[in-house]
């Protein structure tokens, strides 16, 4: 009863404030020196669980960022030195706390994150009408978004559209390992999604084929495993 009300009082966008706020609060609890996190810099003795099948050590107490996001953090410093950009416009698609926070901070970059969901973003339009012209934006981050659009080539195609011919899209997914893309119209429940696809608002579990379904949709396409560029350490 009580979480009923706490959620018709607060927003879910306020809610999502106050639960990182109290985090944050908590994070001194795990300060320590076993681990680094490079989207904020503070170390701790380790990181938080996290996951449907709990992974150890996955999230930064502090800036909730996960391994993926630590993964893309390091390609865009180290990279593109995207931090340090001036004059570039930047659309960034479902927007990781860790990096919208780094990302907001640079007044040299013209920066639009959004969300389907008006909780995580400032900006709410549909992926698949992307409201602004064609050849509009030098950088694209759209990482494990993909997988919950319905209309997945239409939103490539949108990619495409907004995207300046000598841009760059950082696209990242989940991937099964297998050589197709699975996905089945009849599985609809979250459950059902669940047992199939591993999260429960996904509408398909990428395979290798991924690479091919961006270029049908009109991207050049280079994979990078990023985290082989680095030692196991």
């Amino acid at each position: 009863m009580i979480k009923n009300i706490y959620k018709k009082l607060l927003s879910e966008k306020k809610r999502n404030t106050i639960r990182e706020y109290l985090q944050r609060l908590l994070s001194p609890l795990y300060y320590g020196n076993n681990f680094r996190c490079n989207c904020c810099n503070k170390k701790f003795r380790k990181f938080l669980n996290k996951g449907n099948i709990p992974r150890n050590n996955a999230q930064c107490p502090f800036c909730f960022s996960l391994e993926r996001t630590r993964v893309l953090d390091l390609y865009l410093e180290k990279e593109l030195n995207l931090y340090q950009s001036e004059g570039v416009k930047l659309l960034h698609f479902a927007p990781e706390y860790a990096l919208f926070r780094k990302l907001k901070k640079n007044k040299n970059i013209i920066y639009i994150d959004t969300d389907i969901n008006p909780a995580y973003a400032t900006n709410v339009f549909d992926i698949t009408n992307i409201p602004f012209p064609d050849n509009n934006f030098d950088y694209i981050i759209c990482s494990h978004v993909l997988g919950h659009v319905p209309d997945e080539h239409l939103a490539i195609k949108e990619l495409v559209r907004v995207l300046k011919p000598n841009g760059i899209a950082i696209i990242m997914t989940l991937l099964s390992g297998k050589e197709k893309t699975f996905e089945d119209e009849n599985i609809q429940s979250s459950e059902d999604k669940l047992k199939f696809y591993s999260e429960f608002d996904l509408c398909r579990l990428h395979g290798n084929d991924f690479s091919n379904r961006l270029e049908h949709g009109g991207f050049n396409v280079e994979e990078i495993d990023y985290r082989l560029f680095f030692s196991d350490e």
